[in-house]
């Protein structure tokens, strides 16, 4: 079984240790590093993209739920705090465990194993390997917006737009919020079909009805099933031409 990547992130130096320590004898967990408060277990997160994390909630500027929104791709979490007023927003955000300190030894095998379990890491193994390549229009993928899932052919997508830390998927007459970062996502999907039309949109080039000549050597496209014209700035343009033309 491959180890588990993990990063702690927590502001109290001996609470790091004292897990590290408990986290030892755990041959399935590999701590790849940690960090002190959630400036840099933001940075660390979004560099090393670790499969699980351990995160503090009470720390000083950022706080551990205001370090999630941040991230570009969010692992599994279990939550260390020694305050139990955070539990139920915790689970809202699809945490893996929240654990009180001080930390037991047999608490923490507990929410180990809900990882470690053989469906949930074999899952796990497989979304990595699905983010190791390229989305192809024929994949289908799990959109989760508030109360809302969607389970859709990647063909059906328009475009996706930047939204603060947010990437508004279109797509029929839908258009939820996915917490990802327009970079990221461009990263994940095919630059043969899914093309960075801008700094706020990355447009189906399979859903282009009209293309016309726009300011500044740009282009203006019309985007099937849309009333929006998109417009293609001028460096990208020279890139779609280079990339489309004959």
């Amino acid at each position: 079984m491959n180890t588990i990547k993990t990063i702690i992130i927590d502001d109290e130096r001996l609470a790091r240790e004292e897990l590290k320590s408990l986290l030892k004898e755990n041959l399935n967990i590999e701590i790849i590093d940690e960090a002190k408060n959630g400036k840099e277990g933001i940075e660390k997160c979004n560099k090393l993209k670790p499969e699980l994390i351990f995160l503090d909630i009470s720390m000083p500027e950022i706080n551990g739920f205001d370090m999630l929104k941040q991230l570009d791709e969010i692992p599994h979490v279990i939550f260390t705090t020694a305050y139990d007023e955070f539990a139920l927003k915790a689970f809202e955000v699809n945490a893996l465990d929240y654990i009180l300190k001080p930390i037991e030894t047999s608490r923490l095998e507990e929410a180990i194993a809900k990882i470690e379990g053989k469906d949930d890491f074999e899952s796990l193994i497989k979304v990595q390997d699905r983010q190791s390549r390229l989305l192809k229009l024929e994949d289908n993928i799990f959109i989760k917006d508030g109360e809302k899932c969607y389970f859709i052919a990647l063909s059906k997508v328009r475009m996706f737009e930047s939204d603060g830390n947010y990437v508004k998927v279109y797509f029929e007459d839908k258009r939820p919020l996915i917490l990802r970062s327009l970079n990221t996502l461009e990263e994940q999907l095919d630059p043969e079909v899914f093309f960075r039309a801008n700094r706020k949109y990355i447009i189906n080039t399979k859903k282009i009805t009209k293309i016309d000549n726009w300011f500044n050597g740009g282009l203006q496209v019309e985007i099937e099933g849309s009333k929006d014209k998109i417009e293609i700035s001028r460096r990208q343009s020279t890139k779609f031409k280079d990339y489309f033309s004959l």
